[in-house]
């Protein structure tokens, strides 16, 4: 569950880019936020990724405050950006056995975790390819 609780973020101490945000998005919901550009889109999602600091407020992804339980908070959620930076060098299961090392996951739990997500996203015969000849939404996928 993520709750957001009047967040507010200003980039000039003027006029704010979020301003008093409320929302709770309970699991299995689905949110998109449409907006003009300078709308604070970016911004919000950001703050809930912690990746930007907000002026007010407080943003809780299962009770794990981003401000308080900044660690907690974040491995319960990913954020991938527009333009992922991955080491392109790298093969898919390289980058992939990288990042389960840095999140600390089990050898047995990263093999399961990866076949599944792998056969879902459709990469599991370009896993062994360097990620610089996968497409951008593969190297999204693979983010």
């Amino acid at each position: 569950m993520l709750n957001i609780t009047n967040v507010s973020k200003s980039y000039d101490k003027k006029k704010n880019a979020i301003d008093k945000i409320n929302l709770e998005i309970l699991p299995g919901d689905i949110y998109g936020f449409i907006g003009h550009n300078g709308a604070g889109k970016t911004t919000l999602l950001k703050s809930i990724a912690g990746i930007l600091n907000f002026d007010e407020g407080d943003i809780t992804i299962f009770g794990k405050s981003i401000i308080k339980d900044n660690l907690d908070a974040k491995r319960l959620i990913a954020y991938i950006p527009d333009n992922p930076d991955v080491y392109e060098s790298l093969t898919g299961i390289q980058y992939l056995d990288f990042v389960s090392d840095a999140f600390d996951v089990s050898l047995e739990q990263r093999r399961l975790l990866i076949n599944k997500y792998a056969e879902m996203f459709e990469m599991s015969e370009v896993l062994n390819n360097q990620i610089s000849s996968y497409s951008h939404g593969m190297k999204q996928k693979i983010g």
